[in-house]
């Protein structure tokens, strides 16, 4: 079986391998008050095509209290989104923007963990094994350090420059001079972040290296 992306937060919201966001039907039912046996026949019951079923609820199983093997959905935003619809009442409308407003966060936290992935894998790995829940800005910002200091300018506004859309991998657009100090300065950094928390005095440090041995 293939390690999620990221960890179940509280509302039972991951990521799974493939960078899709997905909430778990025992934790809903936990949230929304309900038998989660009842949210399972409500999956079932609901009035969708095959096709749609098919992409936003992924069947799975998991052990009871007594070590039985249980039925249960991980859905996507879609299919979460389709089921409670139904659910009605004060506490189950703000159960249902709390869980908006996380697959949110967690949406655009895989689009820069993704992009990160591409452009500074291991400054990415070091990322997460540091942080037990990394958020999105601790990608986005070592990211763009490292873009300013090498290229004088961030990943986004050299996509703005050749019309590339968000996401787009910057490197064939690059030269090999600039390719290669931004691969130096992320093995820099990832000793950095380690031993030197501080943002600020990380920055001085690769600004000094990327001077001293990459200009």
């Amino acid at each position: 079986m293939k390690k999620n992306l990221v960890a179940k937060n509280e509302l039972g919201i991951y990521a799974d391998a493939d960078g899709v966001v997905r909430a778990d039907s025992l934790v809903v039912a936990q949230m929304f008050g309900k038998l989660h046996a009842n949210v399972v026949r409500d999956i079932r019951n609901l009035d969708c095509s095959d096709e749609f079923r098919l992409i936003n609820f992924d069947e799975s199983t998991y052990l009871n209290a007594q070590g039985h093997q249980q039925p249960c959905y991980n859905m996507t935003r879609d299919g979460f989104v389709f089921l409670v619809m139904g659910y009605r009442g004060k506490k189950a409308a703000s159960f249902k923007e709390a869980y908006i407003k996380r697959f949110n966060e967690m949406e655009e936290f895989i689009k820069y963990l993704l992009e990160a992935r591409t452009e500074f894998p291991l400054l990415t790995e070091n990322i997460m094994l540091l942080h037990e829940s990394p958020k999105p800005y601790y990608f986005s910002n070592e990211a763009d350090l490292l873009n300013r200091i090498a290229l004088g300018k961030t990943a986004k506004q050299v996509r703005e420059e050749h019309g590339l859309k968000p996401g787009t991998s910057i490197r064939p657009y690059l030269t090999t001079k600039q390719i290669e100090a931004i691969d130096r300065l992320q093995r820099v950094d990832i000793g950095l972040l380690v031993s030197t928390p501080d943002f600020q005095e990380r920055k001085r440090y690769l600004e000094w290296y990327f001077m001293k041995k990459l200009q």
